[in-house]
């Protein structure tokens, strides 16, 4: 089976909501409590008068890297979010030495985050769970939906508030946890950076808090959608930066309100 085809099969299983969800049309008022930056943001990603947003599929390449000192390996990644159930599941594969391919599953499932990773596809290398994951992967859910379908913001479990004419703090909550970043645009409110220390990063042994961002170096226009390129994942540590992901987006792959089953391999 292909490494797609299993992403696919996967998410069918995973007990997903298969909507559809709410439809309706973003309007002037479901912008109008927002603080100026937001707005000016919200405008620019061109939500206004488009139905809201209530799932999504796509796929990346580009080029990760595990630790500072390790060498940049080829990636390919394959990802489904879910608004109805504020869910997330990300794959990911990576090819040590070019040959043997790593699979990674980040996943945020009924309130619960995992990172799970194996070699071949069947021998388990790591498998992240509890407290920190459960924050981790809800913040990850909140950088998707703020570069990726920012109508999922409209809902009460999202709120934002003001920083500077060039910013805003935006936070969601579920399950009873709540994670917040701050989200950096241009004069246009187009999003340059999303920044928030509710990730932690594995070290050998340990899991620390650390500050991590996802800059956006290029925006590109998709079915009539404003979206981001290619971007990256860093982590600010104190010995310094530690960019480990670089990706683009796969233009043809992208899907918007789609059910967790039934899509063509």
């Amino acid at each position: 089976m292909t490494f797609h085809a299993r992403f696919l099969r996967e998410i069918a299983s995973a007990g997903l909501p298969a909507g559809p969800g709410p439809a309706d049309p973003v309007t002037e008022r479901d912008l109008g409590a927002l603080p100026e930056p937001a707005q000016r943001y919200m405008r620019f990603m061109g939500v206004m008068g488009r139905p809201r947003d209530w799932s999504f599929r796509l796929g990346f390449r580009g080029r990760f890297r595990r630790r500072v000192n390790e060498a940049w390996m080829k990636c390919e990644a394959w990802q489904y979010n879910s608004a109805i159930a504020v869910a997330r599941v990300m794959h990911l594969r990576i090819r040590i030495g070019g040959l043997v391919p790593v699979i990674g599953r980040d996943t945020y499932l009924h309130g619960h985050g995992r990172m799970l990773i194996k070699l071949l596809d069947r021998f388990v290398v790591g498998d992240g769970s509890g407290m920190e994951y459960d924050v981790g992967e809800l913040t990850t859910y909140l950088n998707d939906a703020v570069l990726l379908a920012p109508s999922m913001l409209l809902v009460p479990a999202v709120s934002c508030l003001p920083v500077d004419a060039c910013s805003f703090d935006v936070t969601l909550t579920d399950h009873g946890r709540s994670v917040t970043a701050r989200v950096t645009i241009d004069e246009r409110g187009r999003p340059r950076d999303f920044s928030t220390t509710d990730r932690f990063m594995a070290d050998p042994g340990r899991l620390r808090r650390a500050r991590w961002t996802t800059p956006v170096a290029e925006w590109v226009i998709v079915d009539g959608r404003r979206m981001p390129g290619s971007a990256a994942a860093v982590w600010h540590l104190p010995e310094g930066d530690f960019p480990y992901a670089e990706l683009r987006l796969r233009t043809d792959s992208v899907a918007f309100n789609v059910p967790p089953s039934g899509w063509p391999p």
